[in-house]
This record gives C-alpha cells, sequence and structure tokens, in this order.
C-alpha cells in the first residue's frame, strides 16, 4: 500500500494555495450536504417524539446493560489502537504502543463523530506521527492502512453473519436465501484472496495512479482478527444498548449494523448521524428503540468524543509549550552577534 511520494504528490513551490480552487469548494459543498443529510435524518427519526418521551426511553435501559454497551466499547477503541499499531509496523516505524494508543484513541474518537475520516481523523494522525518523525508518505500510508483493515473488518463479519443466519439477511434486504448465502460466501471469498495476496504477491499492485504494497501474510491476518472483532465489539454495544427494547439476536443486529456502516460511508455523513438510527428503525418496524439509539450513540461517539477532544487540546498545549521552551534554548546557546 503505497502513497505517491512527497516530493510527486506536492505541487511545485510557489503553485501551492493556487492549485484548483473548485476542489475546496467541492469539499465545503460536500461536507454541507452530509451535515444537511444528517440534520434531516435526525429531524424524521426523533420528530414523533417529546423531550420527555426522549428521556423516559433512555432512562429505561437497564443499567447493566449501559455497563456491558460501555465495556463493549471500550474494548473496541482499545481493539482500534491495534489498527494503528499494525500500520505503523507496516511502514517500518516502531514507536512505542503508548504512542500509537493515544494517536489512534484522539484521532477516532473525534474522526467518528466528525466524519469524512480521511480528512478528520486522518489530519489529527498527521499532527501526531509528523512530530514523531513520519514522513507525509508514511502518513499517508498509516492512514490507508487503517482505512482498509476498517473495510476487510466489515466485509468479514457481514459475510459471516449471512452464512450463519441467512434468514436475517433475507428479512433485511428481502432477497432469496440463495442470493444471501452466495453473498455472504463471496464477501468471505474477497478476504481469502486478500490473504492469498498477502501471501504470495510481493510485486506492488498498480491501480489507476496508485500503487499498493501488499503487507505480509502475519500482518494480513492479523487485520482480518482485529479488524472483525472491532466490528463484532461495536455491533455488542449497539445489542446491549437495543436489548431491552427488542428480541432480535446479535447476529440480527451484528446484520444491520454492517448494513448501516455501510450507508454510512456511502453518504459520509459525520458519524453516521441519523443514518444508523433510521436504518435500525427501518428494519425494526414496530419496535420502539429510540431510547437504545440514544444510549448507543452517547456511549460510543459523544463520550469518547467529550473524553478525546479534552485529551487533544491538552496535548496541543504541552507540545506548544514544548516547542516555545525548544525555541528559548535555541536562542540562548546562539548568541546574536555583538
Amino acid at each position: 500500500m503505497q502513497a505517491a511520494s512527497a516530493d510527486e504528490s506536492s505541487p511545485p513551490e510557489g503553485a501551492q494555495g493556487k492549485g484548483r480552487p473548485w476542489r475546496r469548494w467541492v469539499t465545503v459543498g460536500v461536507s454541507v450536504a452530509a451535515v444537511s443529510l444528517a440534520a434531516f435524518l435526525l429531524y424524521r427519526t426523533f420528530s414523533r417524539y417529546s423531550w420527555q418521551e426522549l428521556v423516559d426511553s433512555v432512562a429505561s435501559v437497564p443499567v447493566g446493560n449501559l455497563l456491558l454497551a460501555g465495556l463493549f466499547a471500550a474494548l473496541s477503541y482499545l481493539c482500534l489502537t491495534g489498527f494503528d499499531w499494525m500500520a505503523t509496523r507496516y511502514v517500518g516505524k516502531r514507536l512505542p504502543y503508548p504512542q500509537v494508543a493515544l494517536a489512534s484513541f484522539l484521532s477516532l474518537s473525534m474522526g467518528h463523530t466528525i466524519g469524512m475520516a480521511a480528512l478528520s481523523s486522518g489530519m489529527i494522525r498527521y499532527r501526531f506521527y509528523s512530530r514523531w518523525g513520519l514522513s507525509n508518505e508514511e502518513v499517508a500510508k498509516v492512514i490507508l492502512f487503517c482505512g482498509l483493515t476498517v473495510g476487510i473488518g466489515l466485509i468479514a463479519l457481514g459475510g459471516a453473519g449471512l452464512l450463519v443466519r441467512p434468514d436475517l439477511g433475507q428479512r433485511i434486504t428481502g432477497l432469496g436465501e440463495p442470493a444471501m448465502l452466495a453473498l455472504g460466501a463471496g464477501c468471505l471469498a474477497l478476504v481469502a484472496l486478500y490473504l492469498v495476496l498477502a501471501a504470495f504477491l510481493r510485486r506492488p499492485l498498480h491501480l489507476w495512479r496508485w500503487s499498493f504494497q501488499m503487507p505480509g501474510l502475519r500482518l494480513a491476518i492479523a487485520q482480518v482478527v482485529i479488524g472483525t472483532t472491532n466490528f463484532m465489539l461495536v455491533a455488542a454495544c449497539l445489542h446491549q444498548s437495543l436489548a431491552a427494547f427488542t428480541e432480535m439476536p446479535y447476529l440480527g443486529i451484528a446484520a444491520i449494523f454492517v448494513i448501516a456502516n455501510v450507508t454510512t460511508l456511502i453518504s459520509h455523513v459525520p458519524g453516521g448521524l441519523g443514518v444508523i438510527e433510521s436504518v435500525v428503525m427501518f428494519i425494526l418496524k414496530g419496535e420502539d428503540v429510540i431510547g437504545g439509539l440514544i444510549a448507543f450513540r452517547c456511549i460510543y461517539f459523544f463520550i469518547p468524543l467529550a473524553i478525546g477532544g479534552t485529551i487533544f487540546l491538552l496535548t496541543e498545549l504541552v507540545f506548544r509549550a514544548r516547542g516555545r521552551q525548544g525555541q528559548e534554548q535555541t536562542g540562548q546557546s546562539n548568541p546574536a552577534p555583538a
């Protein structure tokens, strides 16, 4: 997985800032459209409830389920640090795990809610990894590797769920059982193909202007295991949040969660805001699960966002203080000539 080098991808000196202004406007337009879509979906989802009904619904979630949901959310974010740990090994940098875990948690706790992960969590990763000695190209590889691990985990969990419980896939999509089994087998076949390429392909894969260097087999297996485990944990968090409102089994909730995530990736709505809620309520028609959905949103998105945002501000203050201290020491060791 090899991005273009910094020299190749950077505009020539003097041309920076003059590039293609339409790209900036497209980015702004996509962001505005995504936020507007999120607002519309939230309004459509919550408009039939009063504030008191929403509060009472959340309060009806048993404390035991909330604690288990919180545990699964914490384990998921711990699992996500493995994405960055593998990615730094992939680019040949053996950073201490605490540093990698810090960059991972801060980038994802905020990126999950802000949305557009390549821009939000990617920018936060860049701020940390560039300070720790990674080049622009290496940071790009880390971001691409983590994104690929997300895709592998989503495909693997979706494929396994369809093979184990094709009836749930039928209920969700309306397609027949043979189609569900074929889709599940196809998903797992893609994962198997990825492992085969990692085992035997040593030359970079070329796709348009990009080239992708496959990781080693051990690292690829770790991607499949950790990527799938992460989504299993998030689905478990959602299942515990909804357990008081629906009898849908864990595998059913996992299948719904995969569909909601695919929809979120397509729509680019920040944090799937309104998308996850709309998909779940559409599939679980007739079941009043809004309290569980709000609890899940708070546990997996908003609480980590508050923690990550606070820690990020503190780390920025520390980095700035160290930078000023270093400048002062440099100025003292190199006094101006008389």
